[in-house]
């Protein structure tokens, strides 16, 4: 196999995770999906846009549940065969080519996941803000979407090809996932290191697209459910504003812009990008005495 291109190699190897998959009932994820989704759907859907501190946790319950579900479809399907990649790795296969082969199928069951997820969200929530990029809002947001579903698989893989067990796999999950929700600028202001890091979080640059989408900063603060006037008191990260009180400062990644959406969308392919090429650096290092 080792003067196999790597093309061919890349076809081999995704036919070969194709069977295995549809043997081991691949549908399963997209239950997964729908029930995940399905929760927070009719859990926030109902006060969306409503106001900026409703809508902000619904985005953000929506960005964690597109990393859980992500990093959830790929978190042990490297680890558990590393016996299997070291033998064959032997024989010549091309370890750039086995991580593109499980991209490809990880890009494929991450469509179909993101399909059932957003229409899930078109049922209770209501994405018709006016679109920055494409022709419609809806379009926008499901490319959002699907690009953290996808972009939490690929991390997924890497942490799988940095684990030695499935088991591990599992050990460290949680605490990438506690990390993606901490630095995703909604449970807590991002400034100094903290503000830096979040750079290469999924979560942030999900939560930048939403917010843009639905110009988060121009939406009014709400408590207990009502939105408030001048007179009542207010936390001291709002500031009235006009006859509205609103989130100050105004967070700058969440500009209704077209370049925001871009960014977010663009720095988002790079991590998943990075995450792909650390995930066959790792495989190299684990093989380098093959």
């Amino acid at each position: 196999m080792s003067d196999t291109s790597f093309s061919t190699q890349t076809h081999v190897y995704f036919k070969k995770i194709f069977r295995i998959a549809m043997r081991e009932h691949a549908w399963k994820y997209l239950v997964f999906a729908a029930i995940i989704g399905s929760i927070v759907v009719f859990v926030v859907g109902g006060d969306m846009f409503k106001s900026y501190d409703t809508t902000s946790a619904g985005f953000f319950t929506l960005v964690s549940a597109c990393i859980w579900i992500g990093i959830f479809n790929s978190i042990q399907s490297i680890c558990r065969e590393h016996e299997i990649v070291r033998a064959e790795y032997r024989q010549g296969m091309k370890l750039s080519a086995y991580v593109a082969a499980h991209v490809l199928w990880q890009a494929l069951l991450c469509l179909a996941e993101s399909i059932v997820v957003f229409v899930l969200c078109c049922i209770n929530m209501h994405f018709d803000k006016s679109a920055h990029l494409m022709a419609s809002a809806y379009v926008e947001n499901f490319i959002t979407i699907y690009l953290l579903v996808f972009g939490a698989a690929v991390l997924g893989l890497m942490i799988s090809a940095l684990s030695s067990t499935p088991t591990t796999a599992m050990t460290i999950m949680p605490f990438v996932l506690i990390v993606q929700l901490i630095l995703s600028g909604v449970l807590f202001s991002l400034e100094g290191a903290t503000g830096f890091f979040a750079n290469f979080t999924l979560s942030k640059w999900g939560m930048s697209a939403f917010g843009a989408e639905a110009d988060l900063n121009n939406m009014n603060l709400a408590i207990n459910g009502q939105l408030i006037n001048e007179g009542f008191s207010y936390p001291a990260q709002y500031v009235m504003s006009g006859q509205m009180i609103k989130h100050s400062p105004v967070v700058s990644y969440y500009d209704p812009k077209a370049i925001t959406v871009l960014l977010a969308w663009l720095i988002k392919i790079a991590i998943t990008a990075f995450n792909a090429v650390v995930c066959v650096a790792a495989l190299k290092l684990k093989n380098r005495d093959s």
